[in-house]
């Protein structure tokens, strides 16, 4: 088998892992728990988000843990919203947000909320002019990826900052999952910022959600205590450690991981260029981890069921996406359904090999003539 597929999800990494289990082993006490051994766990519950904090240069008590980045975005949107809803009912938003961020947006819709969506430039930016244009008073959340899953587009998150300080009420959430690990973010931009290490060889099952620490948001579980009161459930000591140890190796790797994945990515790029019925939809700015392309009259569902016929793991929009359906992101760009519904997703790691690439290739180069017909 041969995986393309990284952005999806990342294999742990086998330290995290060992991590985990050696957590779970070690500390058997619930860390609200009030004896010993939960006094222990909560000890070192408060450790390690101390070294988490220190990594993503932010105050600890901004840490919220959540099941995953779906969990995160949905905490941000709804409770930023339902928080600030005596300021105004108004939010700003994108067609390449991840579903669970779109999902939360269309729920808030019908509660009464009135949400616009922003134009994308060629390059698969956002058009800051529009935004401009859109803010108002009554405006109380923007929210952008800082790294589009499907496209890979990195967003100029500083300049959207300077444009909402004009507008006290309103606030700036960033969904950073595709970002950790690939680019530099400073988390000091947003007001909230969700991320998940299953993207870059953590768990899957958790997650973070970075809030200023002055900012009130209303929670959307409730229960017993935790590590905040922003959110409900028995602190997962062992999740919380494995992610330390995953976002570690991400950030102190970061360079040398890029600089392979680049070369990877460059390669991908010159051979699939090539093709006269092939279309590169990822911009020139794009991270290298993520290469987006459509070819001329193949769907890219079938583009996918091909390759997994032949042992090679790529996907069709987000994971999370509806099948089916024409990538948003894509035609936001592109402004061609057939494109759009012919788009699919290479996403590659520090873990791929020039091999797996060449092998791929050969691969996708008998699919191409046999699909399309050109023999040229």
């Amino acid at each position: 088998m041969i995986y393309l597929d990284y952005a999806a999800n990342h294999p742990v990494d086998p330290a995290v892992l060992q991590r985990f289990c050696s957590v779970e082993q070690t500390f058997p006490g619930n860390p609200n728990s009030r004896h010993e051994a939960g006094r222990t766990a909560s000890g070192e519950m408060q450790k390690i988000t101390a070294l988490i904090a220190e990594m993503l240069d932010v105050d600890p008590a901004s840490i919220i843990y959540t099941s995953g980045a779906t969990e995160a975005n949905n905490l941000a949107v709804k409770g930023l919203a339902r928080t600030t809803r005596h300021c105004g009912r108004h939010i700003i938003s994108t067609a390449i947000e991840h579903p669970s961020v779109s999902a939360s947006l269309t729920w808030l819709q019908e509660q009464g909320y009135e949400i616009d969506l922003l134009p994308l430039r060629t390059d698969g930016t956002v058009d800051l002019e529009e935004l401009e244009y859109l803010l108002r008073k009554d405006t109380v959340l923007v929210t952008i990826p800082a790294v589009d899953s499907e496209l890979g587009t990195v967003q100029p998150i500083r300049q959207i900052r300077e444009l909402i300080q004009n507008f006290p009420n309103c606030h700036l959430h960033v969904d950073a999952t595709q970002a950790v690990g690939r680019i530099p973010f400073d988390f000091s931009l947003a007001d909230t910022v969700s991320l998940a290490p299953h993207k870059f060889g953590g768990l899957n099952g958790c997650g973070i959600l970075v809030k200023r620490t002055d900012l009130v948001l209303e929670p959307i579980l409730h229960g017993g205590g935790s590590t905040t009161i922003y959110r409900s459930g028995t602190p997962a000591l062992a999740l919380a450690a494995s992610l330390e140890t995953a976002m570690r190796l991400a950030l102190e790797e970061q360079d040398s991981r890029v600089s392979h994945v680049l070369e990877l990515s460059a390669k991908l790029k010159k051979a699939l260029s090539a093709y006269p019925l092939v279309r590169i939809n990822s911009p020139a700015g794009a991270v290298p981890h993520i290469l987006n392309l459509s070819v001329e009259g193949i769907r890219g569902a079938e583009m996918q069921r091909q390759l997994d016929r032949k042992g090679i793991c790529v996907s069709v929009k987000s994971a999370c996406s509806v099948e089916g359906t024409p990538s948003r992101a894509v035609f936001a760009v592109s402004k061609n359904r057939n494109t759009a519904r012919n788009s699919w997703r290479i996403s590659l790691s520090h873990l791929t090999t020039e091999q797996e690439i060449d092998a791929f290739l050969k691969q996708f180069d008998l699919l191409y003539h046999e699909l399309t017909g050109d023999n040229k």
